[in-house]
């Protein structure tokens, strides 16, 4: 069973980009298209790996984030921050693992997903 990245993008052409990127690295993509879609999945699933837009629709991500801190079977969720706000996400920084500012590479983001993606064996 592969680990689970949750793509909160409302974007289509990132949120495939960054689909792409994160099954190249060995997770199942799952995305959500904007805040409020993010908040219904996330009581049902636990990603290893999310990565979160800040201006998106009905919900905002630093909601959606605040969301994400309040549930404890996410507490150990690497999110990364994907935005062209650089002033917000330097606020939220101490709240999420990495800040990608976009234009994010597929190469990039793919390199950085695979250093995340746990260990299939654990006596590797």
């Amino acid at each position: 069973m592969q680990p689970i990245a949750l793509i909160v993008e409302d974007d289509d052409k990132l949120a495939e980009i960054f689909s792409e990127a994160v099954k190249a690295a060995g997770f199942e993509a799952v995305v959500a298209v904007d805040g409020r879609s993010a908040l219904d999945l996330l009581p049902s699933i636990t990603p290893t790996l999310i990565l979160l837009d800040l201006h998106l629709p009905h919900i905002s991500g630093s909601d959606v984030l605040a969301a994400i801190r309040q549930e404890a079977h996410l507490q150990n969720s690497v999110i990364m921050l994907t935005t062209a706000d650089a002033w917000l996400a330097e606020t939220l920084r101490p709240e999420v693992d990495f800040v990608l500012l976009k234009p994010i590479s597929f190469v990039q983001l793919r390199h950085l997903a695979g250093r995340l993606r746990p260990s299939s064996n654990p006596s590797s």
